[in-house]
């Protein structure tokens, strides 16, 4: 959803369960206030765990027009052997 879904859901549910005073009958506005806030902090919550759990990448210029990427030193093992990546992007444009 996003952050912005998120806060928009907040927002939405405070207004319905502040200052909407309104009675519909088999409809109670608080609840439904409540009821979005709660679901708008879940999906904050789940937006900002996904945001902080993505790989991060710095991009740097080499000389020779190519990008360097370099990762989080995240070092995965198999069979105890350290397994360790680099990878290098080039930009479209001129060939050497």
């Amino acid at each position: 959803m996003g952050i912005g879904g998120s806060i928009f859901l907040i927002a939405l549910g405070a207004i319905f369960a502040f200052a909407v005073e309104a009675d519909l009958g088999w409809l109670d506005l608080s609840v439904v206030g409540w009821v979005l806030m709660l679901a708008g902090v879940a999906a904050l919550l789940v937006t900002l765990y996904f945001w902080n759990s993505r790989r991060r990448t710095v991009v740097t210029t080499a000389p020779a027009r190519t990008d360097r990427v370099v990762t989080d030193r995240v070092v995965p093992v198999q069979d105890d052997r350290v397994v360790e990546e680099y990878r290098e992007v080039r930009r479209p444009g001129r060939t050497v």
